[in-house]
């Protein structure tokens, strides 16, 4: 006990200079210099993603639109750098206040405050996004935070669960018609595009029967080949009154599944091609390796037979209870999503999550059952980003490594250099967990310094 509290007083006097920057004694040196490292890097990326999305609106670019463009890459890049320097600022800040650190101020309060301030630098249209994107990358951290504290454990495929639970929410929502009045969002023309247009919401009463339920009360005589024929066209123009559709609900079951399906091979040999551009470039690239392998079919199946069980289930229910309704939605998506086991993902799988759970609140909101939380979306991204710095810097393991890389690189290979040591006294392995992402994702520290270190 003696020894764990001289450790626990070690580690909360540390000074902000062995923690953040051992390479200069200026606190206002060290946050300058992680500025100088980020503003660079935030406006290549969002030079990058502002130019991608000006070119998906397949038509040539006005004035006006080359204008909104500069703008939105200068604001979001100024919002990310205030994001990234600003987290070095107040940690430096609240140990001169504090004298001294505590859990919470090693990386989550300091990150809190930080990301409260650079979300109002960005567009205000572009933060319910944002919010979305970090709480995806959070929430994945604290359950790896809460299972290594062996208070959750995971379930074999449980992402598939999570994400056929969240399809389901939206496609009920979708059924309602919701998209049309109460819920605008984009998620619903993803669903559009998945299902289609006929399986949207409000409902419409059909009652009249239809010409192809009439027929089958016809007699078939099987002397002739006609009769199979006969039958064959019956099969695939067969509906029931209630069926929002037009065509036989077999065809139109697999026509539904053969889009998505064509569609998701598409996607994934689209994002290999678009991966390896530079082997392409330089005449490199295995063709036949590349294009004709069996991973490009899993995106395509797993879509392909969610939307053909969908399909399915949803017709079958019209059959046999007589009339169409939107809570056909919930079975149909939950049976469905057993296709989604050929594609487990998990950052897609909480990022529908998130999504539906922002929509659902809406709803609720929009409804008066729920209370409107001033402030909300800006309170849930500071709260999720200071969660994520925290993993960074206190329990690197927990955190997506890809998300790790891209912490050093904006902070120009800082996060990599911290003198997290002292912190091992809360139990964590703080520093062994570092060392360890460190080496999985090879980040060379071949150099003394980090970039644009401003030493004094």
């Amino acid at each position: 006990m003696t020894v764990q509290s001289k450790l626990m007083e070690q580690a909360i006097n540390v000074s902000c200079r062995d923690y953040l920057h051992p390479w200069t004694a200026s606190c206002a040196c060290g946050t300058a210099g992680i500025l100088l490292s980020a503003v660079p890097y935030t406006l290549r990326t969002y030079t990058m993603v502002y130019s991608l999305a000006l070119l998906m609106r397949r038509r040539l670019p006005t004035l006006l639109d080359l204008k909104r463009t500069i703008i939105g890459i200068l604001k979001s890049s100024a919002f990310l750098s205030t994001n990234t320097f600003g987290v070095n600022l107040c940690i430096c800040l609240l140990r001169l206040l504090l004298g001294r650190f505590y859990f919470w101020t090693i990386a989550y309060i300091p990150a809190f405050i930080a990301s409260f301030v650079a979300l109002l630098v960005e567009r205000p249209e572009r933060r319910t996004a944002l919010t979305l994107y970090v709480a995806n990358v959070a929430s994945e951290s604290l359950w790896k935070m809460l299972e290594a504290r062996g208070f959750v454990r995971s379930i074999p495929n449980g992402q598939v669960l999570v994400l056929g639970c969240s399809v389901t929410a939206l496609l009920y929502m979708y059924r309602l018609g919701l998209h049309k009045t109460k819920l605008k969002d984009s998620a619903f023309k993803a669903l559009q595009l998945l299902i289609g247009r006929e399986e949207q919401g409000p409902m419409q009463s059909r009652t009249v029967a239809t010409t192809t339920e009439s027929s089958l009360a016809q007699p078939l005589s099987f002397a002739n080949i006609s009769a199979y024929v006969q039958i064959y066209n019956r099969l695939l123009s067969f509906k029931h009154s209630s069926c929002p559709h037009s065509k036989g609900c077999s065809s139109y079951a697999l026509r539904g599944g053969l889009k998505p399906f064509l569609g998701g091979v598409g996607i994934q040999v689209g994002l290999k091609l678009l991966l390896n551009m530079p082997k392409i470039l330089k005449l490199k690239l295995d063709w036949r390796k590349l294009i004709f392998n069996k991973e490009n079919l899993s995106l395509g199946r797993a879509l392909g037979t969610f939307a053909l069980s969908y399909k399915l289930i949803s017709c079958a229910l019209r059959h046999i209870c007589g009339y169409d309704s939107a809570s056909f939605a919930i079975p149909a998506g939950l049976l469905g999503s057993i296709g989604l086991l050929q594609f487990p993902n998990t950052t897609i799988a909480l990022y529908v999550m998130c999504k539906a759970l922002h929509l659902l609140y809406n709803w609720g909101e929009a409804e008066g059952v729920l209370p409107q939380m001033p402030y909300s979306v800006i309170i849930l991204y500071s709260a999720c980003t200071a969660l994520i710095f925290h993993s960074a810097i206190v329990e690197p393991r927990t955190l997506r490594s890809s998300y790790y890389k891209f912490g050093a690189d904006i902070s120009g290979q800082r996060i990599c250099r911290f003198n997290v040591s002292p912190f091992d006294a809360y139990g964590l392995g703080t520093q062994s967990q570092a060392n360890e992402v460190i080496k999985k994702l090879k980040i060379d520290l071949s150099e003394r310094l980090p970039h644009m270190p401003m030493v004094v």
